[in-house]
């Protein structure tokens, strides 16, 4: 029997070895391209949301399916969208219009158009959240207006009819309010030392103020369940910041998900069964952010 090979195999193994020999690495992979998409908020009928997409620098908002496709830019002006949230009725888009010097509440048309400033110059605004009847708008004043310093922030309800403003939640660094379905709550982080804030719950005109996560760690981000069941949170006291679920008195605090990276600003689908958050990573000379979905019914 010859000991020859024929001369394809032979062909074969003269192309394939050198390749067979280089089983080390010969350069370090690094990520060149970062990109920032964030703070997702569903329009009532679950089928589209918007969010922050990073663009030539400024934060501009966009709207895609839930799937994110179709996507289509609603603003593309010089300044920074921040915040944005989808209205109950469909309608409007209340978001933070943010400039070197100020930061104001401002409404888009849900299809697009020129934005609506609501909140003065003088007062710098944040974090804008809807009553179920699309005529209340939370948001609280600026807790960083000297950082890395916190400073007092109020909680304040504008009714968009009258353009009348009451304060509602005072004492302390208090953010991120969250209207409750039936509008009888709202939840709020509230800060209370260097590594530690709470969410928080109180009745629809600031009394019965409530801590609901009693941990050391840093908790906030509230954000309701469409059935009012539940609030999602994140917090760092696995280490990174996660997702999770919790009951509205407080107990049964799951995990959502195990993720790498800063996962915060949980938001739920309108029908319930998903929780989208941003989670944000620093990788190599850069960080991006991206929107994350994970089901809601196994965190039950």
């Amino acid at each position: 029997m010859s000991s020859r090979l024929p001369f394809g195999l032979l062909l074969c193994f003269a192309i394939a070895s050198p390749l067979l020999a280089q089983d080390a690495p010969v350069g370090a992979l690094r990520q060149i391209t970062h990109a920032q998409n964030l703070d997702p908020s569903f329009s009532p009928d679950g089928r589209r949301m918007v969010y922050i997409s990073v663009v030539a620098g400024r934060e501009q908002l966009f709207v895609s399916s839930t799937d994110g496709k179709d996507v289509r830019q609603l603003t593309a002006d010089s300044v920074d969208h921040e915040d944005p949230a989808w209205s109950p009725d469909g309608a409007q888009i209340a978001f933070v219009y943010l400039t070197k010097t100020t930061e104001q509440i401002a409404l888009l048309p849900a299809g697009g158009g020129s934005p609506r400033v609501l909140t003065p110059s003088s007062e710098r605004a944040i974090h804008p959240n809807w009553a179920p009847d699309s005529r209340h708008l939370a948001y609280c004043t600026d807790d960083d207006l000297a950082p890395p310093q916190k400073n007092a922030a109020a909680i304040r309800v504008m009714d968009l009819v009258t353009h009348q403003v009451r304060e509602l939640i005072t004492g302390g660094v208090n953010t991120y309010p969250a209207w409750s379905p039936d509008g009888r709550h709202i939840a709020f982080r509230r800060i209370l030392g260097e590594t530690n804030s709470e969410v928080f719950l109180a009745d629809s005109d600031g009394t019965n103020v409530r801590n609901l996560t009693n941990h050391p760690a840093f908790d906030g981000w509230p954000a309701w369940s469409p059935d009012g069941q539940y609030l999602a949170f994140a917090s760092n006291r696995d280490g990174d910041y996660q997702i999770y679920v919790m009951r509205t008195d407080g107990t049964g605090v799951r995990l959502v998900t195990r993720s790498t990276g800063r996962g915060t600003a949980p938001k739920w689908t309108p029908d319930g069964r998903a929780i989208y958050f941003s989670i944000c990573r620093r990788e190599d000379a850069g960080s991006g952010c991206e929107i994350f979905a994970a089901t809601a019914a196994q965190t039950r």
